[in-house]
């Protein structure tokens, strides 16, 4: 049975603006049956996990598990609801459609679903001689495998019984379901153990679903009550026709249920052997807030919302409107919506400081649609994660970050000054650098990301991607990276892990593309051919980042690169790997997919701490002088691998999807997920140039965006995609002038930026903070999206993001002990929960420190020093 279409949807015009939502899995849910000779009713069961943690079982209202930690043992960490099943499992046919980076998955038909549950038995192992027999390959119980069991926190806990369905199809009471003979049902295993003081790992297998069953296909353990009825008539039933449950009203837009016999038939003949879904439900509380999810955009608290997780582009408008409708329009669902993001991660946190994640990189879905209750839709048929333990947001960061890794300490000279972002050659960086100069701009970096040439297309100008310098753009390039590097200015430079044919650029000296085909080290598709992926008006090939020669090769090119002079670069795109792809490693691509950027992001970090290495043993080794890259697309671990990141191609404009509110909203939700530094292109990237439809980077957007990035890890302008469009730091005095002054207060508070890039990559906490993370006890605080954030703790910044506003509402948390000091005029603000309407003008924007803090005095005596205050 063919479970999975894909879709190619690149070169479809002339479409509905308005795109319906895809139709998905409906929320699940169904009945929980236990075994009460085995789960006695008359106390609370308590079992042992690792030291520091125990699973407690309980039948009141139906059975529930509850997950605790010793030192909070009256806390549940992680519970499921009384009576209602935590497994469950479906086969369901997909359709993904695919059009230049952006991917919509659909649900289109639902097989078979069992949304019943029974606990057979929950059982401690103590020690390695008590591990059971599981299904092949489920990690951790498999004695074959590469892990040894011998990592297990012993004693460690097994819950096993069974997932079915019934024939009934309205709603229906526990005593008709103990009364009604099951269609179908498969046998489960979840397995909890301790990975550490602070972590709680799960791991979920659905075995083979039983079409016709017989007593052997049953548990053989005796029981009573409602399991042992359950058991009895589970033995009698013989083949029947293929019925299902549904215990809820059935929405818009949700897969129809098939039930036919021929159907039940079919999925025997093809010797079905697996659910292509697993469900993981437990309980949540109704005001109950959820944060994380990676890099988000649109939303802070995801309560009420389902959240995919895949990773894609952002899309141009993402529900800002007009230009969502033109986007859709010309290319298909090319504006996006309020879930499309370049890194996405299976994590969050919540206001109650419960907090999970997901191993692996599977596509799934966060339903959090319902007020009492959270369920995982994975694709695939197991699941594995971590549930952590901590008693604030600060410490659930480092807890998860301890496993998926946190970024090395960034360069100082990355953190000093202004990134300049500039195109045009070396007479154009020239003339910048000249002007910059006469207004004392504190500068660290010049951005060529034109480095190798632009070539006209029916967009616009793009570049070759082909990466090497462009000799004739670029003439001298040598000398121009030598002459800024005397001053103690970094050259940086852009590439992408795809390549593009260029028989017709004339200058090049290698055909990178042809060399890599030739090596046979690009993605292929199902023929075996080379896959020539769509991108705006060319197609490129893209690096196989499993085959285990590409990694090697392209270090070469970096390595060439870094020879010339450049110490840092923009590692692009990432998210763009076809779900129809065929890879060396011969992995599923959809899962490949999600895991490509950071794959691209390893071979990257890779290089440089090898250039590193190599570097320390020279004798005349500057210690400043190191690499660094930033990249956009990113999924759960990249913060191990990833040095910098920033957010993609905002709009510029002031709308909240896809403007200047949505780039601190990805700031904000990244920084919870472990993104620890992350900025954004000042003044935004996407600029429109319609008959109808028009988006300019207007003067006061890209001074506001100046005060914005300001305060944020990395200080970078971007010319943006249609350079001629947008006002620029170099359009006139004005800009420029505000331009180096914002420089110069992003470098008044250096200092404390160093010292929370170190407390970054030693603790995962990340330099711009949302309020949650150090005021989780201020309600106020859970409903600000980007109205303001922290720098640390010590830092308050209340940004202007709205046209023509020359002031701001400034909120000041509960739970503060000190005071909050405006900058600019002194005044202090001691009313905890309180607002204040705050000026803001421009060039003065609306930041406070605390009264009698080091950080605070230390960065207002620098102001002072540079002349600014």
């Amino acid at each position: 049975m063919t479970t999975l279409k894909i879709s190619k949807k690149h070169h479809k015009h002339l479409n509905n603006p308005f795109p319906s939502p895809p139709t998905s899995l409906p929320l699940l849910q169904g009945n929980l049956l236990f075994n009460s000779q085995t789960l006695r009713p008359s106390s609370p069961h308590h079992f042992p996990l690792g030291n520091h943690f125990h699973l407690s079982w309980t039948s009141t209202d139906g059975g529930s598990l509850s997950i605790h930690h010793r030192s909070h043992p009256k806390r549940a960490l992680w519970s499921t609801l009384p009576g209602h099943p935590f497994v469950s499992a479906a086969l369901a046919e997909t359709e993904v459609e695919e059009s230049r980076g952006s991917f919509l998955v659909r649900d289109t038909k639902l097989h078979l679903v069992c949304n019943h549950q029974t606990i057979q038995e929950i059982r401690v192992i103590n020690n390695h001689d008590q591990l059971p027999d599981s299904p092949s390959g489920f990690l951790g119980f498999d004695r074959k495998l590469d892990s040894p069991v011998t990592q297990f926190q012993f004693p460690i806990v097994l819950v096993t019984g069974w997932v079915f369905n019934t024939k009934t199809r309205t709603r229906i009471s526990q005593r008709e379901c103990e009364g009604k003979g099951p269609s179908t049902c498969a046998k489960y295993w979840v397995f909890f153990e301790q990975k550490n003081s602070d972590q709680i790992g799960f791991r979920v297998k659905v075995g083979q679903p039983n079409f016709e069953l017989s007593t052997k296909a049953c548990p053989s353990s005796g029981g009573s009550g409602r399991y042992k009825g359950f058991r009895r008539r589970l033995g009698r039933f013989q083949k029947r026709r293929l019925r299902w449950f549904w215990s809820f009203a059935r929405p818009r837009g949700f897969v129809l249920v098939s039930s036919s016999e021929e159907e039940l038939e079919e999925l025997k003949a093809q010797e079905f052997k697996e659910f292509n879904r697993v469900c993981l439900t437990y309980s949540s509380d109704e005001n109950e807030r959820f944060f994380g999810f990676g890099e988000q955009f649109s939303h802070m608290d995801f309560k009420g919302k389902r959240v995919p997780i895949l990773v894609q582009e952002q899309g141009i408008g993402r529900g800002d409107q007009p230009i969502t409708f033109a986007a859709n329009l010309i290319s298909y669902r090319a504006g996006g919506d309020w879930s499309t993001t370049y890194a996405p991660s299976p994590f969050y946190m919540t206001s109650k400081m419960r907090s999970l994640y997901l191993e692996g990189y599977e596509y799934s879905v966060f339903d959090l649609t319902k007020h009492d209750r959270v369920q995982i839709q994975i694709h695939g048929n197991s699941v594995e994660g971590r549930i952590l333990h901590g008693t604030s947001p600060s410490e659930l960061i480092e807890c998860f970050t301890e496993t998926i890794g946190r970024p090395p300490k960034l360069p100082d000279w990355i953190i000093s000054g202004a990134v300049v972002g500039m195109q045009g050659g070396t007479e154009s960086a020239r003339h910048i650098w000249n002007e910059l100069k006469t207004y004392d701009a504190p500068i660290s970096a010049f951005w060529l990301q034109d480095w190798v040439g632009q070539r006209e297309t029916l967009v616009g100008s793009q570049l070759w991607w082909n990466w090497e310098v462009d000799s004739t753009r670029y003439k001298g390039w040598k000398e121009l990276v030598k002459d800024l590097s005397a001053q103690h200015i970094r050259v940086m430079t852009y590439c992408n892990p795809c390549l593009a044919p260029c028989h017709e650029k004339p200058n090049r000296r290698r055909n990178l593309f042809e060399e890599a085909k030739k090596l046979d080290i690009l993605v292929k598709d199902r023929h075996g051919e080379t896959y020539m992926v769509p991108n705006t008006a060319f197609d490129v090939g893209m690096l196989d980042l499993t085959h285990p020669d590409t990694g090697s090769w392209f270090k070469q090119i970096l390595r060439a690169m870094v020879d010339d002079g450049v110490r840092g670069w923009m590692a692009d795109f990432g998210e763009g790997l076809p779900v129809d792809a065929t890879l060396y490693s011969g992995e599923d691509p959809i899962s490949a997919h999600n895991k490509y950027p950071e794959l691209w992001a390893k071979i990257n970090r890779e290089f440089v701490d090898e250039w590193k290495a190599i570097r320390s043993n020279e004798e005349n080794e500057d210690p400043e002088d190191a690499l660094v890259f930033f990249m956009r697309a990113g999924y759960r671990d990249s913060p191990k691998w990833g040095m910098l990141f920033w957010e993609g191609d905002q709009m510029v404009s002031w709308q909240t999807n896809d403007g200047i509110k949505s780039a601190v909203v990805g700031l904000l939700s990244s920084g919870l997920s472990g993104y620890a530094f992350n900025h954004s292109d000042i003044g935004g990237y996407c600029a429109v140039n319609l008959p109808f439809i028009n988006y300019r980077r207007s003067e006061e957007l890209l001074l506001r965006w100046m005060e914005l990035n300001a305060f944020t890890t990395v200080f970078r302008t971007h010319e943006g995609n249609k350079p001629s469009c947008n006002s620029q730091f170099y359009s006139n005095d004005r800009t420029l002038s505000h331009f180096a002054r914002l420089a110069k207060i992003y470098k008044a508070w250096k200092f404390y930026r160093i010292q929370l890039v170190q407390e970054a990559a030693e603790k995962g906490l990340p330099v711009c903070r949302h309020l949650f993370l150090h005021y989780p006890d201020d309600e106020h605080v859970h409903n600000l999206t980007y109205q303001e954030f922290l720098i640390g703790t010590e830092i308050l910044v209340v940004p202007v993001l709205d046209k023509g506003k020359n002031n701001v509402k400034a909120y000041f948390p509960r739970g503060e002990t000190s005071c909050w000091e405006h900058i600019w005029s002194g005044k202090q603000y001691s009313k905890q929960g309180s607002e204040a309407t705050v000026d803001a003008p421009i060039g003065c924007p609306a930041v406070f420190v605390k009264t009698g803090s080091i950080v605070g005095q230390t960065f207002l005596k620098n102001l002072r020093d540079l002349k600014i205050l």
